[in-house]
């Protein structure tokens, strides 16, 4: 921690007091930081993957291109990312809350490019998404996310080759049941409970992107897997862009095998069970 203190210090120019742990998952270690003044700061060391300086970069594109309320970047560098603190409490979003956030991800989406992609792959955990310039959305998803995931995870040892077969079955077929979007929407990329920061039942703050042009489905999609949303939000969402039934019916499973492939390639065990539920209701032998 002294070593940690030290080098915040030769960064900032001021001098913290005393850091304590937070939890960072798997690829960062995540500290509070106290400065002498009685301020706060997050500091964050990357470790089994991390990318503090893209990190830093999708954070101020966030708040720069789309207006999502994020932490400011106050140092970005290999071996050290620097963010304001933000304040925010255990409890989950009211209904209010989920409006607003919805609100929030509509204006994010209304964000768009000519093609889907990025200029530089990001990542979602600690691994690498690659984000080529495509100019079809279906093309963009079948190479890039649901083959790229399930090849990665099968070259893991955790996705059998029998159900990477399927999902490469599936990959062949994916006109018949996804479209193209309106345009290219910036999404974050890695909407889920743990992300969104609340205080008094609000939106406090959006951190840990994972950002690129998509299609905004496939954001949406994600929040339905792993929260932290209830039904204000999904209606508010959708009187804002449109969700139609075939969204909740089918696309959002199939969304959804991206993640889940990316939980089979990291954890393996159970995330292969939902994999194994679409891939059968799809009909894909």
């Amino acid at each position: 921690m002294k070593r940690l203190l030290a080098h915040v210090e030769a960064v900032l120019g001021v001098r913290p007091v005393d850091a304590t742990p937070l939890h960072g998952g798997c690829i960062a270690e995540v500290w509070r930081v106290e400065l002498a003044d009685g301020g706060h700061i997050v500091a964050k060391r990357p470790r089994g993957g991390g990318d503090p300086v893209t990190e830093g970069w999708m954070l101020r594109e966030l708040r720069r291109r789309g207006g999502l309320p994020v932490p400011e970047v106050l140092h970005a560098a290999p071996d050290l990312l620097l963010l304001e603190w933000i304040p925010h409490d255990d409890g989950g979003l009211d209904g209010r809350g989920e409006a607003e956030a919805a609100e929030l991800l509509a204006a994010l989406h209304a964000v768009t490019a000519p093609r889907f992609g990025l200029d530089r792959t990001t990542p979602i955990g600690p691994l690498h998404q690659p984000n080529p310039w495509t100019e079809r959305w279906v093309d963009f998803f079948r190479e890039h996310r649901l083959l790229h995931a399930a090849r990665r995870a099968h070259a893991a040892g955790r996705l059998p080759a029998r159900v990477l077969g399927r999902i490469e079955r599936l990959a062949a077929r994916l006109e018949r049941w996804l479209e193209e979007p309106a345009a290219p929407a910036l999404l974050h990329g890695d909407v889920w409970t743990g992300n969104v920061l609340v205080r008094g039942g609000r939106v406090a703050a959006f951190v840990d992107p994972a950002i690129y042009f998509g299609h905004p489905e496939m954001e949406i999609a994600f929040t339905t897997l792993f929260g932290p949303f209830g039904r204000t939000f999904y209606d508010r969402y959708a009187a804002l862009r449109g969700l139609d039934e075939g969204f909740f019916a089918l696309r959002r499973d199939l969304y959804n095998l991206y993640p889940l492939l990316v939980h089979v390639e990291l954890f393996g065990g159970g995330y292969l069970r939902p994999i194994l539920r679409t891939l059968d209701r799809l009909g894909i032998p």
